[in-house]
């Protein structure tokens, strides 16, 4: 195994042993008001993840991620109320993203269309779901037993429940295990996507199209599979969205939710898995303070931190942490050669130090 194999290795271990700590620790760290706010944490991360591994990885820019977000809720909500049992509208909350996502990407990918009409594209389709799910207020507009209700949403959600038994729901310390858990083998399985040879393509054909294509590969194929799996994981996070506030609306396929996950990607760095969790986190949880003030306007002020991190830290916060991990055994060596310089002269190498001191003479 080669020295940056071995540094992805330990820290894919470290970065699973810190999540697990969470998952175990915080029901007995946080009360009850925490431990829900962790869970929405969760759910949102996992958006940002599905974000992050499409964008990042495979570079495709989408601005509709909401959309599958949406659906994912939506068709919890919808498929719960109408089951009662949860195991099964848990994979419709997957599938149905899944499968939209195969059917826009087919045509997206297929019909060879360039990256900035792609992220026009998956804009548009997020705002016409929020138009037509907004329009259908009225008991005439139901699925079933359930009511979509318009721009009011779809409130009590029947949380989840455990496998198979309709009549044990989870309580707000097993929907955190859900969320967390889901966070953390969601993360895992895109590992392991990205080391196998399907994941190497994808990152090649983001790197050079055409060169991938010359070599035999087909770029539409990867790029619908890789959109359908995005699809697939933030389908699930609109199901753990919909459980944390048992509530779900049309203001979750909202341009305002779109944008938020493009954020959490750029804040916590593009190109990486870890950093749009960080960046999902760190963003709510100063969405949360700012909006526990009236001293500065939260929007403003959210505005003015979110531009500094583009314009200071435009790579993110992942990736300037890692590399000054990477260059601190750098620099304590070259202290450690200075020190031992220094020593064998018998004075300071630096005459500045030295001045600062009052040792060096007119």
């Amino acid at each position: 195994m080669n020295p940056v194999d071995r540094r992805s290795t330990g820290g894919f271990l470290a970065t699973l042993c810190v999540m697990l700590g969470l998952l175990f620790g915080a029901p007995h760290i946080l009360d009850t008001f925490g431990l829900v706010q962790a869970t929405g944490f969760a759910a949102l991360a996992l958006f940002a993840l599905s974000q992050g591994f499409i964008w990042g990885y495979g570079g495709v820019m989408s601005f509709g991620q909401a959309a599958f977000l949406g659906l994912g809720g939506y068709a919890y909500a919808v498929s719960m109320i109408n089951m009662g049992d949860s195991t099964l509208p848990i994979l419709i909350a997957i599938l149905v993203p899944t499968l939209f996502a195969g059917l826009l990407g087919y045509f997206m990918f297929y019909g060879r269309i360039s990256d900035a009409y792609i992220g026009v594209i998956t804009l548009t389709v997020s705002v016409i779901l929020f138009q037509l799910v907004n329009t259908t207020s009225g008991s005439q507009y139901r699925i079933g037993e359930a009511e979509l209700g318009g721009f009011n949403g779809i409130p009590a959600i029947p949380a989840l429940n455990k496998l198979g038994d309709a009549g044990n729901p989870l309580d707000n310390d097993g929907i955190w295990y859900a969320a967390m858990g889901a966070l953390i083998l969601v993360y895992a399985l895109l590992r392991w996507v990205l080391a196998s040879r399907f994941g190497r393509v994808v990152v090649a054909i983001r790197e050079n199209e055409t060169r991938a294509q010359l070599i035999g590969y087909d770029p539409r194929l990867y790029k619908l599979l890789a959109f359908m799996i995005s699809g697939a994981v933030a389908g699930l996070a609109g199901c753990l969205y919909a459980n944390w506030g048992g509530f779900i609306s049309p203001t979750v396929f909202g341009l305002s939710m779109s944008a938020q996950v493009i954020i959490f990607v750029l804040v916590g760095g593009l190109g990486t898995l870890v950093g749009p969790m960080l960046g999902a986190v760190l963003i709510q949880w100063l969405i949360i303070e700012a909006g526990s003030q009236n001293v500065v306007d939260s929007n403003l002020g959210l505005g003015i931190v979110l531009v500094a991190f583009v314009l200071l830290i435009p790579q993110g916060l992942l990736p300037v942490v890692r590399n000054l991990l990477m260059r601190f055994p750098e620099l304590v060596t070259k202290v450690f050669r200075t020190k031992i310089v220094e020593a064998k002269a018998g004075k300071p190498a630096d005459p500045a130090r030295e001045a600062l001191a009052g040792e060096v003479r007119p």
